[in-house]
């Protein structure tokens, strides 16, 4: 008999240009970015100062535009954007969009994490509920990165 599932309570949005810019302008740079086009902040943003995880999935089977580094991608888009210029990849091409949950595994309810996250981008979430990342992230694994992270969180939240 397996061991129950470790659910913790998410946040999700769809990925748009408007997202993108808000994300820029209420978080700024991110903390951390990965050569498969992930975008990592950590802020204290939730209830009591709690802190949380806001993680830019990036598109099933994503691909680096030439000429922008991982570490350089959101601001090239961000820039691109806010020039009226195009940008390397459109954000939809990139990136299917946000998830926010507690860092570091801090108990929430899914509403109550939702009204932090509202208040934190001033966007409230397409969605939120209880999630289980592990086989989320085993079954991404094993498709080899052709996995959409975002669907496959929605999926657990309806």
């Amino acid at each position: 008999m397996g061991s129950p599932p470790d659910v913790v309570p998410a946040c999700v949005w769809s990925i748009s240009a408007e997202l993108v810019l808000a994300l820029d302008e209420r978080f700024g740079e991110p903390v951390d970015a990965y050569l498969n086009g992930a975008q990592v902040w950590l802020r204290d943003d939730g209830p009591g100062g709690a802190a949380l995880e806001w993680r830019l999935h990036p598109v099933a089977g994503f691909t680096q535009p030439d000429g922008v580094s991982h570490h350089d991608l959101l601001a090239s888009v961000v820039y691109a954007l806010r020039a009226g210029e195009g940008p390397p990849s459109p954000p939809e091409a990139l990136w299917d969009g946000l998830e926010a949950f507690p860092g570091y595994g801090d108990e929430l309810e899914p509403a109550t994490l939702a009204a932090a996250c509202t208040e934190a981008l001033g966007r409230a979430p397409d969605a939120f509920g209880l999630v289980d990342h592990a086989p989320i992230g085993d079954a991404w694994e094993a498709a080899g990165g052709q996995l959409s992270v975002l669907d496959a969180i929605r999926a657990q939240l309806t």
